[in-house]
């Protein structure tokens, strides 16, 4: 009997995703790709000290020492997997799951609940996906290799397992990354991970819970001022209450929410329902059936935050809510739950004040940026003191303790004395919040004036900021030069406990100020008179990321989805500020309304693919609204962009004269550009109207617009736009003409992405024109470049094509894959099709003598269990 690791060790599970259809697909050749897999995986196994415990078909157990050793063999692994020539061109997807813990030996094996565990990790993930446990992510954390990093992914219930886990990607560079939702029971909560432990609030924790665990009781309300802790106070009651609430508990930040449209948008973010309803009623419809608890932080700037609430709750009668905001919401059944100051010692001797809350958030701080810090006989009095002085508010003791890096406690307490200068009686109400305002002051008197300035600017983000953006728009003010590297004053800052710094899904760091804090920087802003120029710098730059992301989007859709996401509230920052406030001097609305219609405007694109229809065309119409009856370029390319939004919410006739006034307004500019794009969206709700003929006579104009503008990509569109009618209209040879006009024009131009557009146009074309074979080859030599740029609309289009030569092809089992894994994908990405029920319907007319009604609804639910990617390279024999 072989000796096996004992104790603590960590193992990995693997299988092939998808192996059965491979099976399939390569008949005899399978046994090569099987051999092939062994291969690479044994090979990273050795080379990491990895003991083989068994291998059945095409899965692994695999035990190693250390974590470290396991995360090295995955990561050799997936990039041998990647690099490995496969027979049939096929794509050999291996999902890991990794997990340390201390197993029992048994018999030569292993058993227990850590191998359980282990492998239902492996069975969440996906193909090309390494998902590790907590405690495996933690223990290789620092010992990752270079181009490696961990990404996390979140609580999730596991089959048989009561806990829920808090699991991980392996991020590998030149690898996939992104990935559907795990295959778990569903995320078991949405919460934060705070960063330091909560003293002193046990008490309130079990009220709170007991509250919550109320069946007549489902709404509380944490009430306080800014920095009494209500959120961290939450955050542990959410914890504590995961298993009371097996649909999920989520925390939903509003602290940048100021409308309703805003605060449903976050929810169903959170909730990661589809884009599509993340607003009233569909929202509705997704919490309806939930037994949750929904923390919803930070309320009490959401205008009609009692009505987001009261809805809410009326639509979600298994759940519960946990709010908090500073003051009460005034909704029926509001159970308000005050969030007093952590206690305060009653006598100054070390045994005393160490069983103070306050005293102990103090030393926890103190520990966390000078961890030689004790508390003393010598400075007793001075550190119960300055807790006394900061009247228990966590938030102004954090801010103080921070300053013992430079400070001790008697020194310390001088400076707050004279700083706050406040009288040591007990005080209430709105003097605590002068309270916190003014060690805020303390902390911010004491920076340099570089970093003064820097940190003033940072209170114009919402949400956050990038490095890049922190740069653009706080950097001039503090060095008066842009190029410098700006890390130096965020860690000033994150010394001084005054910003956060995370890390975004990039792995780039991302410096947020609690909003708190953010409402003083722009106070001082708005003092040195320079919140203007401030606005008006966060504006211009979120309008030049924006007009960057189009670029991005054309060529890698998910990526820019990503990256506006991130930037939304800061987006949505420089719109309030310029169509619903301006500037305060003379002059400077203007420019600010123009800057915010462009960025609108710009962002056109997101409002329709991220599922922020109802909200873009309420900044567009604000838009369209303070520009008055100004005549430009950029109002007729806004109102172009406000008709494609009515076309999406299936107004065409609103739409249709929508469009019309954007061209009448291009012409009457001379603005041949708009004029062109304007001709264009008129034609398309012109054919939403039904009206054919219209919309062809008006894509002929475009066409010849466009070709004397002589822009490619624009030439482009208007030719396909123009074939898509011929085509509707059965003009297959005037349709093909074009399009292959198209094809020529961007080959030229060296348009990668425009020229696949273009060649699955085509290959659509002749399918419908009754050449399937001639469709499915071209189609063949597609499906590598169209599956690389990773755009998800192209691939649907080119997916829908494919189905329809599988049908033309008499294939109707691969057609019906095609169109589950389709949908599936739209569902996912929230890329819904208007036309679904009737394009299903004629596939099915088309296939009706070919197969089953029954067969063919089990085939496409079979399909949705895919991915259109690996069927599209499947059809390699097509």
């Amino acid at each position: 009997m072989r000796e096996l690791p004992s104790g603590t060790v960590t193992m990995l599970f693997s299988d092939i995703e998808g192996s059965t259809l491979m099976l399939s697909r390569l008949g005899r050749r399978y046994t090569d790709a099987l051999d092939g897999h062994r291969d690479v995986l044994r090979s990273a196994w050795s080379a990491h000290g990895g003991t083989e415990m068994g291998t059945e078909g095409d899965s692994f157990f695999v035990v190693f020492p250390t974590a470290e050793g396991a995360v090295r063999a995955a990561t050799q692994a997936q990039r041998g997997l990647e690099s490995h020539g496969w027979p049939g061109n096929e794509r050999v997807r291996v999902r890991m799951g990794i997990h340390t813990g201390s197993p029992q030996v048994h018999d030569d094996d292993y058993v227990g609940m850590d191998v359980h565990r282990a492998a239902r990790i492996a069975s969440s993930a996906h193909g090309g996906q390494a998902v590790l446990s907590s405690v495996a992510a933690e223990l290789a954390r620092d010992a990752l290799p270079d181009g490696v990093g961990l990404r996390d992914l979140g609580l999730h219930r596991l089959k048989d397992i009561p806990e829920p886990e808090r699991l991980f990607q392996l991020t590998v560079d030149g690898l996939q990354v992104d990935f559907p939702a795990l295959r778990t029971l569903g995320a078991a909560s949405r919460l934060p991970v705070p960063a330091t432990h909560l003293v002193g609030r046990e008490h309130a924790v079990a009220d709170l819970v007991d509250l919550v665990r109320s069946p007549e009781i489902r709404l509380v309300t944490l009430s306080g001022p800014g920095g009494s802790g209500k959120t961290r106070l939450a955050i542990e009651v959410a914890k504590k209450l995961v298993t009371a609430f097996p649909d999920g508990v989520f925390f939903v930040p509003l602290a940048s929410a100021t409308t309703p449209e805003v605060a449903w948008t976050t929810l169903g973010d959170v909730l990661e329902v589809p884009r599509s309803s993340r607003q009233p009623p569909r929202v509705f419809g997704q919490v309806a059936s939930r037994a949750a608890l929904f923390v919803l932080d930070s309320l009490e700037q959401l205008v009609e935050a009692d009505d987001v609430v009261s809805e809410l709750l009326e639509a979600a009668p298994r759940s519960a809510v946990v709010a908090t905001s500073r003051r009460s919401l005034a909704v029926p059944g509001e159970h308000l739950y005050p969030v007093p100051p952590l206690g305060l010692p009653s006598r100054s001797t070390v045994a005393a004040a160490e069983e103070s809350p306050a005293v102990q958030l103090f030393l926890q701080q103190a520990h966390s940026v000078r961890p030689d810090f004790r508390l003393t006989p010598e400075n007793v009095d001075a550190v119960v003191a300055i807790c006394r002085r900061l009247d228990g508010l966590p938030l102004a003791i954090e801010l103080s303790a921070a300053r013992t890096r430079l400070l001790g406690p008697q020194a310390l307490l001088r400076r707050i004395d004279t700083t706050l200068d406040l009288p040591s009686t007990s005080r209430q109400g709105p003097l605590r919040h002068r309270t916190l305002r003014e060690t805020i002051a303390w902390s911010y008197d004491l920076l340099p004036e570089n970093d003064q300035a820097f940190f003033r600017r940072l209170g114009v983000f919402a949400g956050g900021a990038a490095l890049e953006s922190v740069a653009a728009v706080a950097l001039p003010a503090a060095t008066g030069d842009r190029s410098a590297d700006p890390l130096d004053l965020v860690a000033d800052l994150v010394d001084a406990s005054l910003v956060i710094v995370s890390e975004a899904p990039d792995g780039e760091p991302r410096i947020t100020l609690l909003e708190t804090i953010r409402s003083f920087a722009l106070a001082e802003l708005r003092g040195t008179g320079q919140l203007d120029e401030a606005r008006s710098a966060h504006a211009a730059h979120h309008l030049d990321v924006a007009e960057r992301l189009k670029v991005t989007r054309d060529s890698d859709h998910l990526l820019a989805l990503a990256q506006a996401d991130a930037e939304l509230d800061n987006f949505r920052e420089a719109l309030t500020w310029g169509l619903r406030h301006g500037g305060a001097t003379e002059g400077v609305d203007v420019t600010a309304t123009a800057t915010a219609l462009q960025l609108a405007t710009s962002l056109g694109w997101l409002w329709y693919t991220g599922g922020y229809v109802l909200e873009g065309c309420r900044w567009l119409e604000l838009a369209l609204e303070r520009a008055g009856g100004t005549a430009s370029g950029d109002v007729a390319e806004c109102l172009g962009a406000y008709a494609n939004l009515l076309i999406a919410r299936g107004e065409p006739d609103r739409a249709a004269d929508v469009a019309s006034r954007s061209l009448t307004m291009a012409r009457a500019v001379a603005d041949e550009e708009r004029e062109a794009f304007a001709m264009g969206i008129v034609g398309t709700a012109r054919l939403h109207q039904g009206d054919v003929d219209t919309a062809r006579r008006t894509f002929e104009d475009s066409l010849v617009l466009h070709r004397r503008i002589g822009n490619p990509l624009r030439l482009t569109r208007a030719l396909g736009n123009l074939a898509g009618v011929e085509e509707e209209l059965g003009h297959y040879a005037r349709a093909e003409e074009l399009t292959n006009e198209a094809i020529e024009i961007v080959t030229a131009a060296g348009d990668v992405h425009e020229a696949a557009v273009q060649g699955q146009n085509l290959a659509h074309l002749l399918a419908a024109s009754g050449r399937p074979e001639e469709a499915a080859r071209l189609a063949r030599s597609l499906v590598d470049r169209i599956v690389g740029l990773r755009s998800p609309n192209l691939t649907m289009a080119f997916a829908d094509t494919y189905m329809n030569i599988l049908i033309g092809l008499r294939d109707p089992v691969r057609a019906a894959h095609l169109i589950g894994a389709e949908e599936a994908m739209r569902d996912r990405l929230s890329l819904p099709n208007p036309y679904q029920e009737e394009e299903q319907a004629e596939a099915w007319a088309a296939v009706e003598g070919l197969i089953s009604a029954e067969d063919w609804a089990r085939e496409i639910r079979t399909g949705r269990g895919s991915s259109v990617e690996d069927l599209l390279v499947a059809l390699d024999d097509v």
